[in-house]
C-alpha cells in the first residue's frame, strides 16, 4: 500500500473556509476527490474501503479508481463444431426450461410437465443447431473459447476532499488486507 499525502490544495477554490465536512453534499465530480491510498490489486483496495465502512466512515464519499487499464483475454480451450453444438444445446435447454415454466403455469393438472419437457428439448435442439451454424460461419477464424476481462495496474482509493484527512487517518491505523 502506498499512502498518499493528503492536502486540500487540489480542492476547488469555491470551497468556503467556514464550512465543515458535514456541510458538503455527496458529489460524483472527480475534481472533489483526493487519493488517500494506492494499491496494486482491487481486493486490497476493496478491503481498505471495507475498513473505512467498519469504522463508520461515510463510504458513499469514496471511490476506487483503476489506472492503466488493459483488456486480458484468457484462452479457455479449442472450440470444435461438436463443442459449439453442445454449448448451444445447453444454453438452449436453459432457455427452453424458462419458457416451459412460464407456459406451464397456465396448463391444467400435470400438463405443465409435458410443456416443460417439450420446451427443454426444443430449446436444446434449436440452440445446438444455431450454435453449430454460427460456428461454421466463422470459417475457422476463431476456433477457440476465451474469457475477456478488464484489469488495472493500480487502484487508488479516492475520497471527497473535505473528508480525505479523516479517511486517511482511519486507514493509517493498520494495513488493509483482503479477507479471503
Amino acid at each position: 500500500m502506498k499512502e498518499l499525502n493528503v492536502s486540500t490544495s487540489n480542492a476547488p477554490r469555491s470551497q468556503s473556509s467556514d464550512k465543515t465536512p458535514e456541510d458538503f453534499e455527496y458529489t460524483a465530480d472527480p475534481r472533489w476527490k483526493q487519493a488517500i491510498a494506492e494499491y496494486s490489486d482491487y481486493a486490497t483496495a476493496q478491503a481498505a474501503v471495507d475498513r473505512l465502512s467498519d469504522a463508520g466512515f461515510a463510504v458513499e464519499r469514496v471511490a476506487i479508481v483503476g489506472y492503466d487499464l488493459r483488456v486480458v483475454e484468457r484462452v479457455l480451450g479449442r472450440l470444435t463444431k461438436t463443442k459449439a453444438a453442445l454449448r448451444g444445446a445447453a444454453a438452449g435447454a436453459w432457455f427452453g426450461l424458462l419458457i416451459g415454466l412460464l407456459f406451464g403455469l397456465f396448463a391444467p393438472g400435470f400438463g405443465w410437465l409435458a410443456i416443460v419437457a417439450i420446451s427443454v428439448v426444443a430449446g436444446a435442439v434449436w440452440g445446438a443447431l444455431l450454435s453449430f451454424i454460427s460456428h461454421l460461419a466463422t470459417g475457422g477464424r476463431r476456433d477457440f473459447a476465451s474469457l475477456e476481462t478488464l484489469e488495472a495496474d493500480r487502484y487508488e482509493v479516492q475520497v471527497e476532499a473535505p473528508f480525505a484527512a479523516e479517511a486517511a487517518r482511519l486507514l493509517a491505523g493498520k494495513p488493509a488486507r483482503p479477507t479471503a
